[in-house]
């Protein structure tokens, strides 16, 4: 039966992430799993971890586009996402997924309940922290394949960054939905605003 719903769930959640997150917590609540596994902890200061998510995820788009993603040789333009310049109904619906689907969704999901499997099934020390965080961030890298390369490298990337900081902040997870919705948000102000060429070359030139 747990093979089973953690089937079910995983199918669910990689193709239709908001729903996936809310079977998450149906399925938390069945199996009687704490919330408190899932990262679903009560902030001590909402405003606080509001305002550390969105520092985070400003900071972390700028560092991608004017940093790591010129070194890794990606295109100074998103061309898959570039459409939404002039296509403001798709722009609406991008920023929506960026609040439900990639920040409560995905951290549900990647952050949440695959940390919190990977936990009972090898336990939480630093080497099976470690561990799991390479392969989930692995899975969460190249479930972007359709962004292509560079999506792939931004994902891994930024996988890699909030998970850390996951497991640094006391498995919080509602800071990291906050930083993940503000990454994507970031990106879509960039594009609609025509900064991601000179933010590209704010270091290199």
């Amino acid at each position: 039966m747990g093979v089973a719903a953690f089937a079910i769930i995983m199918l669910v959640s990689l193709s239709l992430a908001p729903i996936g997150g809310l079977l998450i917590v149906f399925w938390a609540r069945l199996s009687r799993t704490p919330l408190r596994d899932l990262g679903l902890v009560r902030p001590k200061s909402w405003i606080g971890d509001i305002l550390f998510g969105v520092a985070l995820g400003v900071a972390l788009k700028f560092a991608m586009k004017a940093v790591v993603l010129p070194l890794l040789g990606a295109p100074a333009v998103n061309q898959v996402f570039h459409y939404l310049a002039t296509d403001r109904r798709s722009a609406i619906v991008f920023a929506a997924y960026a609040i439900f689907g990639a920040g409560f969704g995905e951290e549900m999901i990647f952050r949440g309940f695959l940390f919190e499997r990977s936990a009972k099934l090898f336990g939480s020390g630093t080497l099976p922290s470690i561990l799991t965080l390479v392969v989930v961030t692995t899975l969460f890298a190249l479930l972007h394949f359709k962004q292509g390369l560079g999506g792939i490298e931004n994902a891994a990337v930024t996988g890699l960054v909030v998970g850390a900081v996951y497991l640094s902040n006391g498995r919080r997870l509602f800071p990291i939905m906050v930083a993940h919705a503000t990454f994507d948000l970031t990106a879509l102000a960039m594009i609609l605003l025509n900064l991601e060429l000179p933010v590209s070359r704010m270091v290199f030139g």
